[in-house]
């Protein structure tokens, strides 16, 4: 089983919303974030992932939990089996400019397409069902208002 290592961001906005993204691939909601790649920080990877996934820059970030373990075990449409380790940043971006007229939506032209849509939601908003499984944890521990460095 292989050991994909990846970094996400949770961006919040000036109302204390979170960026939501949903992915094209899966079709579920989740943070913006993605897979390390070789010679990469954490930090880099999930600067890189949040660029690539909704073109905002990172200006801050400070990190919020790793998440690692049994309920990180993921098994792919094509029956692939996979075990995540997450970084999970908080993370500041500029958003002057990018949010559209809904006061929702995040305006972004993906070129690589790996999101359907980018959304601010509170976090009451926020349905644990729509969430990606390997992210459910990360939004189970937002809702609880719970703060631990390692979770598993």
């Amino acid at each position: 089983m292989e050991i994909i290592v990846t970094g996400g961001a949770i961006i919040r906005d000036k109302l204390g919303r979170i960026l939501m993204q949903k992915r094209s691939d899966y079709g579920n909601w989740g943070l913006p974030g993605g897979g390390m790649e070789a010679g990469e920080s954490i930090e880099e990877t999930m600067i890189r992932e949040v660029f690539e996934e909704t073109g905002l820059l990172v200006k801050q970030h400070e990190l919020y939990s790793v998440y690692s373990g049994a309920r990180m075990k993921y098994r792919y449409p094509d029956g692939n089996e996979v075990v995540f380790v997450m970084f999970i940043f908080n993370a500041e971006a500029d958003l002057e400019g990018r949010i559209a007229e809904d006061n929702n939506t995040l305006i972004y032209n993906d070129v690589h397409q790996e999101s359907i849509t980018l959304e601010f939601k509170f976090i009451d908003e926020i349905l644990i069902e729509d969430i990606s499984s390997v992210q459910r944890p990360v939004f189970e521990d937002l809702k609880r208002d719970l703060r631990c460095l390692i979770r598993t």
